[in-house]
């Protein structure tokens, strides 16, 4: 056994025992949570802006640290990131976006965009003879061909959209 121990060389060229090699590899296995939370404020002319964590506390976040292709956050945005520490404090690092807020301007705009309610018995009932027309060739065995599928799937989008605004 003692010949094996000398085998095993630790920190600074000594050599340790098996209870230091399974205590290395658990602390190798362990999984830590990776820091989460929401977009306090961003400053995009700036480059950057400060996040504010699940467990409590501030965060400084940097344009260096977004993804690429995200050139800004918007506040409440839920998102991942790695910590450091640096001589401010924490900072971000490799932040992940989560999710994107709702924005109120969808929100509006899709409301105002809704048509009413007789503009939409038309485009339903124009909707229910499309779709027999395609269920009857169906029947037949056939699928309806793509130019006439493509219309109907944009039509069928639209008017889900309408639906859910």
């Amino acid at each position: 056994m003692g010949r094996f121990n000398r085998l095993l060389v630790g920190p600074r060229g000594r050599s340790v025992g098996i209870t230091y090699i399974h205590h290395l590899h658990d602390s190798l296995n362990e999984v830590t949570p990776v820091p989460s939370g929401k977009v306090k404020w961003y400053d995009a002319d700036k480059g950057f802006g400060f996040l504010t964590r699940d467990d409590g506390g501030e965060v400084f976040v940097h344009s260096s640290a977004l993804p690429k292709g995200v050139d800004a956050l918007k506040p409440g945005q839920k998102v991942e990131f790695g910590v450091a520490e640096s001589r401010r404090g924490q900072q971000a690092l490799s932040v992940r976006v989560i999710d994107q807020p709702p924005t109120l301007a969808k929100t509006v705009k899709g409301k105002a965009k809704r048509k009413k309610p007789d503009e939409m018995v038309v485009i339903v009932e124009d909707l229910i003879k499309l779709l027999d027309d395609i269920s009857n060739s169906y029947q037949r065995g056939k699928h309806p061909d793509a130019a006439h599928a493509k219309k109907i799937a944009t039509v069928l989008r639209a008017v889900a959209d309408d639906l859910d605004a």
